[in-house]
């Protein structure tokens, strides 16, 4: 039974919208190389910001691809979260560094926000290994994960560049900075955004450990 639940797990690997996810894990690692070796005297965060509405373009559309052509496969349910779950874990932990690396106090303090970020995608990623170990296979991304991966993509954007201190816009053209009071709301209706979206996968996640109780 375990071959067969893995068999089809690795069916229908070859499709459009899988190489496009395993593209935006590839961008990861060049997006987070770009950001940290960002300086006035390169373009790299402007290279970074490149890849990472990339990011959130393929992001958008390999799931309309998926359900237009019929390539929806086992495997790109698995990988297409995974995905979205490494980038934002990512730029959580590099935005946490840089603003703890500002000069101004409150943009140190508002850095820990961003764990509360991390938090949740470790809490996402930790639960998926367990329910996939256990043989049970993580629910889809509800519309609240769908909306608050959105929000995610375009507040982190936004302070990428425009952000006090580390925007890519904002090194060359002070005078387009992005307030901190605006800035701090959005990264804070984002993070609320976040919260209700891990809170939409717990009705789903005990019904499939009640079902699987109840199969035994």
């Amino acid at each position: 039974m375990a071959e067969k639940k893995e068999d089809a797990l690795f069916s229908k690997i070859w499709t459009i919208p899988n190489l496009i996810t395993f593209v935006r894990i590839l961008l990861i690692p060049v997006f987070a190389v770009l950001f940290v070796k960002a300086s006035p005297e390169n373009n790299y965060i402007v290279y970074s910001i490149i890849i990472l509405i990339i990011s959130g373009l393929t992001d958008l559309f390999d799931g309309k691809i998926a359900r237009r052509f019929n390539q929806i496969s086992p495997l790109g349910k698995v990988l297409d979260p995974l995905a979205d779950k490494l980038t934002q874990i990512t730029i959580a932990i590099l935005l946490f560094i840089k603003f703890r690396a500002c000069d101004d106090s409150t943009m140190k303090a508002f850095s820990w926000v961003f764990l509360f970020f991390l938090l949740k995608e470790a809490i996402m990623v930790i639960g998926s290994v367990i329910m996939l170990l256990i043989g049970l296979r993580p629910g889809a991304a509800e519309i609240y994960g769908k909306v608050a991966t959105f929000v995610f993509y375009a507040v982190m954007i936004m302070v990428i560049t425009f952000g006090p201190e580390i925007g890519a816009v904002t090194m060359y053209y002070p005078n387009l900075v992005l307030p901190k009071s605006v800035m701090m709301i959005l990264v804070i209706i984002s993070a609320i955004l976040t919260f209700i979206a891990l809170c939409s996968y717990i009705p789903g996640t005990i019904k499939l450990f009640k079902e699987r109780k109840n199969n035994k």
